[in-house]
């Protein structure tokens, strides 16, 4: 079948789930994943053809699709603040608020620190998103990075090594955590922080998907990551260090307060490109 043919089929077969745009946009981020083409190519040679086994892995996807499984984990990565990542079902997919936060660490990072060099830890890192971009971007950066997980570390050393760069990963329970032993310039977290009661708000392709170990926490204590990793940055961070958070949208209020009483400076509480409040920040 020529591939011009067939994306017409693939889009309409996914309109029952996907907008026409998105279903669209799965269509070429495959076709360069697996055959290295771009939507230019089928511009330039409309005559350009799938093979029987090529229809085959297609369809196959495209199953996948209906059942709202994440692109992400279909095609085994994606980009995050102009990176590639390996993602699966282990860790949670990269989302660009969180490369918002990436930019205002790094940014204060240059303006604040200049060439001073820094020791940089991220808890709970995942995927390894936050910690490989940090030391991709500040090269004067020890960076380190902590999961619970051994399958999210496993995956996060792969993407170390893809992107080519030195991260120390340690496996540990950051709320069994008394001492970090070490001390930091900059310690950055994204916890999980959707509450049990914003489960309807969460789309059905990261609810029957994404680890939930990563995404939520009980209503009744849901800053209990926030509470830890600010009593443990009060610890181990070193004199006008900074602590960097993501966190949940409705909750920023509660956050402010959280750093004011354990008596962080210049706490600054930031907005997404959606206008939600998504990044906080405080020194020592």
């Amino acid at each position: 079948m020529k591939i011009k043919e067939y994306r017409s089929q693939f889009i309409q077969e996914l309109l029952s789930t996907y907008d026409e745009g998105e279903a669209e946009s799965f269509f070429y981020l495959i076709l360069e994943d697996k055959h290295q083409l771009k939507r230019i190519d089928l511009v330039l040679d409309p005559e350009l053809v799938f093979l029987e086994d090529e229809m085959a892995l297609w369809n196959s996807i495209l199953e996948q699709l209906k059942l709202e499984i994440p692109i992400q984990y279909l095609l085994g990565r994606t980009s995050f603040y102009g990176l590639d990542f390996e993602v699966n079902e282990n860790v949670l997919i990269p989302r660009p608020e969180t490369e918002e936060l990436v930019e205002w660490i790094i940014q204060s990072s240059r303006s604040e620190v200049g060439n001073k060099k820094l020791k940089v830890l991220d808890i709970g890192t995942g995927s390894g998103c936050i910690a490989i971009s940090l030391a991709k971007n500040i090269p004067n950066a020890e960076v380190y990075a902590i999961d619970v997980s051994e399958k999210a570390l496993a995956t996060a050393k792969r993407n170390a090594t893809l992107n080519q760069v030195n991260v120390t990963f340690i496996i540990q329970n950051i709320l069994e955590t008394e001492d970090l032993n070490q001390q930091f310039d900059i310690i950055i977290s994204n916890p999980p922080y959707v509450r049990n009661l914003e489960k309807q708000e969460i789309k059905k392709n990261v609810l029957e998907n994404e680890p939930h170990l990563a995404l939520f926490v009980e209503d009744d204590d849901a800053l209990i990551f926030y509470k830890k990793i600010a009593a443990l940055a009060q610890k181990n961070l070193l004199d006008n260090g900074q602590l960097f958070f993501e966190i949940n949208q409705y909750l920023g209020k509660d956050m402010f307060e959280l750093l004011e009483k354990l008596k962080f400076k210049g706490i600054e509480l930031r907005k997404d490109i959606y206008g939600n409040d998504r990044m906080m920040r405080g020194a020592i």
